[in-house]
C-alpha cells in the first residue's frame, strides 16, 4: 500500500496528511483504507487546502461507506453548515458550539464525519476535538469498574436548550419529535477498545442517581482539559474527517452576523452500542 506523508497535530488527537491533492482524493484506490488506519490512530485527519469540491468529497466519503442524505439541500449528500436565514436547519446550529458526537440521537451514532470549509471567518470558528477513547484510558480501574454498567439517556431538547434557554412551545414541540436514545457510557467497540459516550445530548443518567449530571459533567470536563483537545484553525478548501465514534467535538464562538460556510457530509454508522 502506497504510504503519505504525515504530521501529527497534538500529542493526543489529530493527524495532517501533508501530500494528497485533490486530484489523488479521488484517484488512489489505496486512499480510503489508508485514512480509515489514521483515524483509528489519530482520530482527526486534516487535509490542509485541498480545495476539494463537494462532489469530490461524495466521492471519497462514499468510498468509507454509505453517506448519510439530507434531502433539504441541493446535493444529497452534503449538508451546508451555516447561519445563513435560508439554511433550513440554521436554527438548530447554535448547539454545535457544545460538545457532542454527531449521531447521537440516531438509531446508530454515524461513524465517519467529513467536512470542508468553503467560507471563513476571519476571527473564531475554530473546530475543536477530544478523544474520548483517551477519556476511557484515564480513568481509574475503580471508575472504569464504577461506570461499566451506567447508562445514559440522551435527548434533544437537553442539547437544544443550552443555547435556547427559553424555548417556544413551537421549539419544544419540535425537539420532542426526536426520540430519546439510551446509551451506555462506556462503549466497548467491536475492536475491543473502550470509549466514553457522553456531551451535550446527554441529559442524565438512567435511572433515579442523584449525582448523575454532576457525574456527565465531570467526564466531559475532564475530557476536555486543553492539554488533551486539538482545536483546527480553518483555512478556505481544509477537509477535515474524524472518527466520530472516538471523539467529541464542538464549534468555537465566531461573529454569526458574518459569513461562514462548512460542508459536511456523513459515514452512516455500521457498529450499534451494546
Amino acid at each position: 500500500m502506497p504510504a503519505v506523508a504525515t504530521r501529527e497535530l497534538s500529542e493526543q488527537v489529530g493527524v495532517e496528511v501533508l501530500d494528497v491533492d485533490a486530484e489523488r482524493l479521488v484517484t488512489d484506490p489505496d486512499l480510503p483504507e489508508i485514512c480509515e488506519e489514521l483515524l483509528e490512530r489519530y482520530g482527526v485527519v486534516l487535509f490542509r487546502e485541498l480545495h476539494a469540491s463537494d462532489a469530490a468529497q461524495v466521492e471519497f466519503g462514499a468510498k468509507l461507506g454509505e453517506l448519510a442524505v439530507f434531502p433539504k439541500f441541493p446535493n444529497k449528500n452534503v449538508m451546508e453548515i451555516s447561519f445563513d436565514p435560508g439554511n433550513p436547519l440554521a436554527p438548530y446550529f447554535p448547539s454545535n458550539d457544545f460538545w457532542h458526537i454527531d449521531g447521537c440521537l440516531d438509531k446508530m451514532i454515524a461513524k465517519t464525519s467529513i467536512m470542508s470549509a468553503r467560507v471563513i471567518t476571519e476571527e473564531g470558528g475554530e473546530t475543536a476535538f477530544a478523544s474520548t477513547y483517551l477519556a476511557y484510558e484515564k480513568l481509574t480501574d475503580r471508575e472504569k469498574e464504577q461506570l461499566a454498567d451506567t447508562r445514559v439517556v440522551h435527548r434533544m431538547a437537553r442539547i437544544q436548550k443550552l443555547s435556547h434557554p427559553n424555548p417556544t412551545p413551537e421549539e419544544l414541540a419540535d425537539w420532542d419529535r426526536w426520540p430519546q436514545r439510551i446509551h451506555p457510557l462506556v462503549w466497548e467497540h467491536e475492536s475491543g477498545r473502550r470509549s466514553m459516550v457522553f456531551g451535550a445530548t446527554a441529559s442524565h443518567i438512567d435511572g433515579t442517581d442523584p449525582a448523575g449530571r454532576e457525574l456527565l459533567d465531570d467526564l466531559e470536563h475532564r475530557a476536555t482539559t486543553p492539554d488533551r483537545v486539538y482545536t483546527h484553525t480553518w483555512s478556505v478548501g481544509d477537509m477535515v474527517l474524524w472518527d466520530n465514534t472516538g471523539l467529541v467535538h464542538r464549534a468555537c464562538e465566531f461573529d454569526r452576523s458574518q459569513p461562514r460556510r462548512m460542508s459536511r457530509s456523513t459515514v452512516l454508522g455500521s457498529e450499534p452500542i451494546a
